[in-house]
């Protein structure tokens, strides 16, 4: 066989072919693993409420909706029932003021404004300092530190170096000013979807009275 020509043409040629090769070979392997990457962010999702709210019997990944906030944007609401009763909210929350940027929660209340729990879902603090978020706020043996049973109606979350209530992770007081300002975010769409519930119950008729009562006919 004849040696081909090293040429432009060639050259040009033989990379485009490899190329080609490589990105079918990428789409292939992206769509082998996109099944199972779905999978996981889902049952980390589902886990992630499991964790911050009371027990439910519902699918609140089903009946999950958006809730404005009074700063422009929108967050996540996962409610959380038990047969017909509103038990509690999973609210996906955030903070963009972190020492590295984007903090991601998830945060439970009860229904009496009281927080039950929170996972962190994302962040890029600083190993050993900011990162110590993931548990510094439900350390019970210091209960200066912790959020988990904070009833939010008696005021929003602060650090003690702002005159709040809560002492912030050592030498991470920028990492805990974000935690608590995406707690409070949360706190301000659950109180909405607080106020919606309680109104879409007061609203549902009473199934005695309307067989007592009948259809009007005037």
């Amino acid at each position: 066989m004849a040696k081909l020509k090293s040429t432009f043409k060639n050259m040009f040629l033989s990379l485009s072919i490899i190329s080609l090769v490589v990105a079918v070979l990428l789409a292939q392997v992206n769509k082998m693993t996109a099944k199972p990457i779905a999978a996981a962010k889902a049952l980390k999702l589902e886990n992630a409420i499991k964790e911050v709210v009371p027990e439910f019997d519902n699918n609140p990944v089903e009946e999950a909706y958006k809730m404005a906030t009074p700063n422009g944007d929108s967050l996540l609401v996962y409610p959380a029932k038990k047969g017909d009763e509103v038990v509690g909210f999973a609210i996906n929350t955030y903070s963009n003021n972190g020492f590295s940027g984007n903090i991601q929660l998830m945060v439970g209340f009860d229904t009496k404004d009281r927080v039950v729990n929170y996972a962190v879902l994302s962040h890029a603090e600083t190993p050993g300092l900011g990162s110590k978020m993931n548990d510094w706020f439900r350390d019970t043996a210091r209960p200066n530190q912790v959020v988990v049973g904070r009833n939010l109606s008696e005021g929003n979350l602060s650090v003690s170096k702002d005159g709040g209530q809560i002492d912030a992770i050592t030498a991470s007081t920028i990492t805990s000013r974000a935690f608590l300002e995406a707690i409070n975010r949360a706190y301000m769409v659950y109180k909405k979807s607080d106020v919606d519930s309680s109104a879409t119950k007061q609203n549902k008729p009473d199934s005695n009275q309307e067989e007592e009562g009948g259809e009007s006919h005037e």
